[in-house]
């Protein structure tokens, strides 16, 4: 079944594919920060078809102070551990603290500082399909989009450099 993407985020991450200088247009990334973390938010768009996947992502504990598996607000600040939202520029793929990882390059003027922050895609143990299940939510991050480690490939092999991942909460 194809997952139902939110189509005013959908439009709104097109738009910003169009207006950006992203060098790799047949994918890119929509996270739907408007839905709990207990449910896939990390979609893959295939450009061409209109088909689409679904993941898992966790959001940062800044954004999420109570810890209620909701995203309440967005943050661009240095070490507000919290999500920002906007367009996304995918960059090398490298290995850190968490494995195999993707940088981002922040686009707009609400992510500017992802390079800064460190905000990457990566994996951890809290991401996995099973915390959700089994505690209603999925662990928080420090702002970086974290996947499990399974999905986390998925998305590297899809997404890869020079690749737009657009994040927002569209009501």
């Amino acid at each position: 079944m194809q997952p139902q993407i939110n189509p005013a985020l959908l439009a709104k991450a097109k738009l910003a594919l169009d207006t950006r200088p992203v060098r790799n247009r047949d994918m890119m990334g929509v996270v739907d920060f408007s839905k709990a973390s207990r449910d896939p938010r990390f979609y893959i768009v295939d450009i061409l078809s209109g088909a689409a996947t679904e993941y898992h992502v966790s959001h940062g504990r800044g954004s999420d102070p109570a810890h209620s598996g909701w995203l309440e607000y967005f943050s661009n600040t240095p070490s507000s551990e919290a999500s920002s939202s906007g367009a996304y520029l995918t960059d090398n793929i490298y290995y850190g603290k968490y494995g195999r990882s993707l940088r981002l390059k922040g686009l707009d003027t609400t992510n500017s500082n992802a390079e800064y922050r460190n905000i990457v895609v990566h994996s951890a143990w809290y991401a996995e399909p099973e915390v959700a299940e089994k505690a209603g939510k999925l662990g928080r991050s420090e702002g970086c989009f974290v996947l499990s480690l399974t999905n986390l490939q998925y998305v590297l092999l899809r997404l890869g450099p020079g690749r737009l991942i657009y994040a927002d909460k569209v009501a």
